[in-house]
């Protein structure tokens, strides 16, 4: 009797445990996040995905791959996803439409590229090597040269109207006393919306019609048209938009929601992309096998993007784009914010100390 008793009292203690055991894991808090297939969300949706995410003990982290930046911005903003990986403008555009949400990190810092197809390629006296090509005045006066002998402006590929590449563009074609129009308009050159993944082939059919054609887009788009022999990168964004540290481009937004409710997983998220950030740092730094470990990672989870191309995009000499530094930078949204309205690509301003949560700040060790 007494073993049966013993025998009863040690199976209630161990259903008890796996009661406890399932309990924890339950608590994980679930974060969906939303991201489109480029170089911005390397760090964020794909390194930490795949390297952190078992490891994660708060947070049982999700990631969907949205096709463009309307369809990410409209479930978003449906309340469809705890966190999205956005192009600082287009969330501050969202911001001023409706509140609900705050930056809490940066997911990469620079990061786009201008490329041009051969018909401009061959107007260029371009460097050999992509590390040596700057924003020189070139490009701008064969954009101008172009309009005055067709009497058409030349197209200019961008992913949307209020993304910090038409930004830099503008600031570009500015400060070499040149003018940007958006969709329609007398400018020197005018800006159409392509989505990045179909931005090669714009150049393509563009240079077939016989039109010279260029696209600002993000990496690693600018790469695979020069790896895959459709055209040329021009000039990396860093060198246009100037900022210690790089530029503001990407963010991760997170809702206030989550902000309140999944403050512990969300820390720990934030944590583990500004890890995976650095991982892949030290992997440029590396190179070699190092750099093609990440790049096969990112092949694996984007397969339009190359291995080559990701390596490339991803070299240090050349230094396109960067992950660390990542907690929010007021004064660099700020910039982008007042170049944005300066251009007329944000109609309205918004209260920048409360677009950001500082509260998530990060330090690796």
């Amino acid at each position: 009797m007494k073993k049966r008793i013993l025998a009863a009292e040690i199976g209630l203690l161990v259903l008890l445990t796996l009661v406890g055991y399932i309990g924890r894991v339950e608590a994980k808090d679930k974060i969906h996040a939303l991201y489109l297939p480029l170089a911005d969300h390397y760090a964020a949706a794909v390194v930490a995905k795949a390297k952190y995410g078992d490891k994660m003990e708060k947070c049982d982290y999700s990631v969907e791959m949205m096709k463009s930046v309307p369809s990410l911005r409209g479930k978003f903003m449906a309340g469809q996803a705890d966190v999205a990986y956005f192009v600082a403008p287009i969330a501050l555009d969202m911001f001023s439409e409706k509140p609900f949400f705050r930056c809490v990190s940066l997911v990469h810092r620079d990061g786009n590229a201008l490329a041009v197809n051969d018909i401009f390629a061959k107007r260029l006296n371009l460097p050999a090597e992509r590390k040596d090509r700057k924003p020189t005045p070139d490009l701008a006066n064969e954009m101008a040269k172009w309009k005055k002998e067709t009497g058409k402006a030349s197209s200019c590929a961008i992913p949307s109207p209020i993304g910090t590449h038409v930004i830099v563009l503008y600031k570009y074609l500015k400060e070499n006393g040149k003018t940007l129009s958006i969709e329609q308009g007398d400018g020197d050159v005018i800006a159409k919306v392509v989505a990045p993944p179909q931005s090669a082939e714009f150049l393509q059919l563009e240079a077939k019609g016989g039109r010279a054609a260029s696209f600002e887009q993000s990496l690693p788009w600018a790469d695979i048209v020069e790896t895959e022999g459709q055209g040329k990168v021009v000039w990396y964004s860093k060198d246009v938009m100037k900022w210690p540290l790089g530029h503001v481009e990407c963010i991760m937004i997170a809702t206030d929601d989550a902000i309140k409710n999944k403050r512990e997983a969300l820390k720990e998220l934030i944590y583990y992309i500004h890890k995976a950030g650095r991982d892949i740092e030290e992997a440029r730094t590396k190179g070699g096998p190092a750099l093609e470990e990440i790049a096969t990672l990112v092949n694996k989870a984007i397969p339009a993007h190359t291995v080559k191309a990701v390596s490339q995009s991803l070299q240090k000499d050349i230094d396109a784009i960067n992950y660390s530094n990542l907690n929010v930078d007021i004064a660099g949204t700020k910039m982008i914010m007042d170049l944005a309205l300066e251009g007329g690509i944000l109609k309205k301003a918004v209260d920048i100390t409360a677009f950001h949560d500082e509260s998530f700040k990060t330090e690796l060790h």
